[in-house]
């Protein structure tokens, strides 16, 4: 492979089943005992030296959840199945299909799939990132201080 610009694609991830691809496996969301509730990811695209980013496919069922969580590092979501709502800092944002939201460094943010149906969306982050950090008591106390978002939050 050489460095020259091509038109011709080095990869081809083609669509299998309705929100899958041929070869990607799907994969739990998170293994390491937080909480969440029936949500899957795929990988689409690992990053490469000149576009050092991840592109991952998250799945949440009807009325599923993500995990409660922040991260120093921003990133971006395109909602492509469904509808939903999130928290993104202190809004709890309406979800509809092709809304793209931005998740600026440091701001607490959950997904939640309603309306009865899955909530699906491309998110695209560095390779190189921070490990979520989950609310302790006093950031949990402080959400909760706005009723709206007291009743949005899941855990």
């Amino acid at each position: 492979m050489t460095d020259e610009i091509s038109d011709t694609p080095t990869a081809h991830l083609a669509q299998g089943d309705a929100f899958t691809w041929d070869d990607i496996p799907v994969l739990q969301y998170k293994e390491d005992g937080t909480h969440f509730r029936t949500v899957t990811r795929q990988v689409l695209f690992d990053g490469a030296p000149d576009l050092p980013c991840q592109l991952r496919y998250f799945e949440i069922a009807a009325e599923g959840h993500s995990t409660l969580e922040r991260h120093q590092h921003r990133h971006l979501v395109m909602i492509l199945l469904g509808a939903g709502e999130a928290l993104v800092g202190e809004q709890i944002l309406p979800l509809s299909l092709h809304d793209v939201v931005e998740i600026p460094p440091g701001a607490w943010h959950q997904f939640r799939a309603t309306a009865g149906a899955a909530l699906g969306f491309l998110c695209l982050v560095p390779v190189e990132r921070d490990r979520p950090e989950r609310p302790g008591p006093a950031e949990l106390e402080e959400l909760r201080q706005t009723p709206e978002i007291a009743t949005f939050i899941r855990l």
